[in-house]
């Protein structure tokens, strides 16, 4: 019997480098899954249900939340956006790791519902360094950066929520860190019990 896969979550403030840290990850370890979020907004060009999305209804999503079948949702902007239960289970059954990444209010709605996830909080090596990287990125004004940032700090008093910190200086070195966290969660006793029976025996 297969070793249960492991749900990472990632967060950290806007400008930290999440997405491309989490497409590293799938690009360096087969066995991680990139968690696919349900939303009521309209495909976007280019975009394919079930690889982008789940598209679907609001109807539809209502009815998810009143079932319990999300393990975190939000609405933004007048659009639902949600992380289905079933689909992460079914990968996570089958032996294969998913990440999810997501901000502090949907990590800790999740870590309610699915406390034995591992919880990995992404900074950047300075406030100030986090600023240089907003202001690169040439799309915000200057009074959204100081809103970034201002959000930056207060979400930096949640990461004692989280298992795990890692700093985004360099980003192989930062993926390599967070595979050495998921090799190293993959050897703990709670996550071997089927293993070691199969030892055992």
């Amino acid at each position: 019997m297969a070793q249960q896969g492991i749900l990472i979550v990632l967060s950290g403030p806007s400008g930290t480098g999440k997405g491309t840290i989490c497409r590293e990850l799938l690009r360096n370890y087969p066995n991680l899954h990139y968690s696919i979020s349900a939303t009521t907004r309209s495909p976007r060009l280019g975009e394919t249900n079930g690889v982008n999305y789940w598209f679907t209804s609001k109807d539809d999503f209502q009815n998810m939340i009143s079932r319990d079948e999300l393990l975190e949702w939000a609405e933004v902007y007048g659009n639902y956006y949600g992380t289905p239960c079933r689909y992460v289970s079914e990968l996570l059954d089958s032996g294969k790791d998913v990440v999810l990444e997501i901000d502090t209010q949907g990590a800790m709605q999740v870590k309610k519902k699915f406390p034995q996830g591992v919880f990995i909080y992404i900074v950047p090596p300075s406030m100030e360094e986090l600023a240089d990287r907003i202001h690169k990125r040439g799309t915000d004004s200057l009074e959204s950066i100081k809103r970034r940032l201002s959000c930056a700090s207060a979400e930096m008093n949640k990461i004692n929520s989280y298992n795990y910190v890692v700093v985004n200086d360099e980003v192989p070195v930062a993926v390599s860190k967070i595979g050495a966290i998921i090799v190293a969660e993959k050897c703990n006793v709670s996550r071997s019990s089927e293993l070691l029976k199969q030892i055992c025996k």
